[in-house]
């Protein structure tokens, strides 16, 4: 084991990779709750959802740990899950069968496989300039401080301000602060596992005051029925046929371009903090990373399970002292796991529903049981995950040192790392912030006629960029 992750080489332990894959895993259990509720609102069965989202993050997990040996955890993601369910399929399999929108993910996952495997994105990832480098891993940042806040119910939507304060009245903002004030504590007094031990202290709080309880039973059984979704045929036609339509090949392309980019994101930033990308920018064992990331987008489509790609609460573990692949390993073991046991995860995870302004736990005592089939999110809806939001906020702090580094003082440097920053949060979409920045990157130098400093890459990727936000908004 020590030769093959090189603990020593990294400066890591095994326990060390073992916390710190327990700190990654129970920062994004979330997500095994959440992607079934989304994609059951879909028509596909929450039961056989759940298990596609447990088992495909399991796998992948194992594959990044074994073939790119970084603390990289992946899982269904947020965003393309929805858009997946809500968009391409829509509700109850109104516009498409859920098989054929699995085909969607899965075929996208094949084609940015192949452009790893030309070498295509890698070049790209090298294409982009430092300082927007610099600025794609502060905006990520504080996109994770973003999702902290707004899981933990310390802000929440409003109809004019886009934002609000939220009811510090509510428990599950008590839970929220516990662990973010424990977390903050323990790591000034530099306790080992800090951010473990703040959201253990939080699940302790949030079953005194009720906003989960432990659950009445601890195991369930798998269901594989959603697996080879892309080739099993509803209404008799093959459900990868299906999307040779103008309108499902777009939504091919529109997925893909996210998928693209979000891992590019991600791995920077946390590449940078685990210490795995040099000063010129240059991400070691990119391909290895981009191959297993594509090939995961592509399994999670033929898992049933959306795509799974490499989660930036990666991050979460790196802050814990996570250097090897064996942190991937241990995240892949936590979530096979939950396959079986996923009733005393969800106890942990401690997801609520917020309705109309009324609150609803999974699990609660002071609050409404929400059964499994109507955790799909509706007009008005959110969800909230208090008991590991203050590990959020605090990882989203530790990402802002490198703001320092960006070239604030030449204009055609600092505007369209400023409008990455801002762009990623506000958008509550990485690659839609990674699109300012480049396009406003090729756009202010070509301005300032500084031509030779734009690679050809920066112009072709900014143009579909470009291409993709006048689709997107038709």
């Amino acid at each position: 084991m020590e030769n093959f992750f090189k603990l020593k080489e990294r400066g890591s332990d095994v326990k060390t990779e073992f916390l710190s894959g327990l700190t990654t895993f129970l920062t994004m259990a979330y997500i095994i709750f959440v992607n079934p509720g989304i994609l059951s609102a879909a028509g596909v069965p929450f039961s056989a959802a759940a298990t596609s989202t447990a088992i495909g993050a399991a796998l992948m997990c194992f594959a990044m740990g074994a073939i790119a040996n970084r603390p990289l955890a992946m899982a269904s993601g947020m965003g393309i899950n929805a858009v997946l369910a809500f968009s391409v399929i829509g509700f109850h399999q109104s516009n498409v069968p859920w098989q054929a929108g699995m085909a969607v993910i899965f075929a996208e996952g094949v084609l940015i496989f192949f452009l790893v495997m030309t070498g295509f994105r890698e070049a790209v990832m090298n294409a982009i300039p430092m300082n927007l480098k610099r600025a794609i891993g502060v905006g990520i940042g504080l996109f994770i401080t973003l999702i902290g806040l707004n899981e933990g119910g310390i802000i929440r939507p409003a109809p004019i301000t886009l934002v609000s304060l939220g009811d510090f009245t509510r428990p599950y903002v008590w839970v929220t602060l516990i662990g973010f004030f424990s977390t903050a504590f323990l790591m000034s007094a530099r306790v080992k596992g800090d951010i473990l031990w703040g959201i253990a202290i939080a699940s302790v709080s949030a079953v005194f005051f009720g906003v989960t309880s432990l659950p009445s039973s601890f195991l369930s059984r798998p269901d594989f029925s959603a697996f080879g979704a892309p080739f099993q045929s509803p209404g008799g036609k093959l459900a990868l046929f299906s999307i040779l339509t103008p309108s499902l090949m777009t939504a091919v392309f529109a997925i893909m371009l996210t998928d693209f980019f979000d891992t590019m994101g991600t791995v920077v930033a946390v590449g940078e903090q685990a210490g795995f990308v040099s000063k010129d920018g240059v991400v070691s064992d990119a391909k290895k990373i981009l191959a297993v990331d594509s090939a995961a987008a592509a399994a999670g489509g033929l898992f049933g399970a959306s795509s799974i790609t490499t989660y930036i609460e990666s991050a979460a573990g790196v802050a814990e002292g996570g250097r090897t692949g064996l942190t991937a390993v241990f995240v892949g073991i936590f979530f096979a796991l939950c396959a079986f046991f996923s009733p005393l995860i969800e106890m942990i995870g401690g997801g609520c529903r917020i309705s109309n302004g009324e609150h609803y736990c999974l699990l609660s005592s002071a609050g409404f049981a929400v059964p499994p089939d109507t955790m799909a999110p509706g007009i008005g809806d959110y969800f909230l995950y208090p008991i590991t939001a203050g590990a959020l906020i605090i990882v989203g702090a530790l990402m802002m040192k490198t703001v320092k580094e960006i070239d604030w003082d030449s204009f055609d440097e600092s505007l369209p790392a400023f409008l990455t920053i801002t762009g990623i949060p506000l958008t509550y979409n990485i690659s839609h912030g990674i699109g300012f920045g480049f396009i406003s990157y090729v756009a202010v130098k070509a301005a300032k006629g500084k031509w030779g400093e734009i690679k050809p890459l920066m112009w072709f990727v900014s143009t579909a960029f470009l291409i993709s936000f006048i689709i997107s908004g038709r």
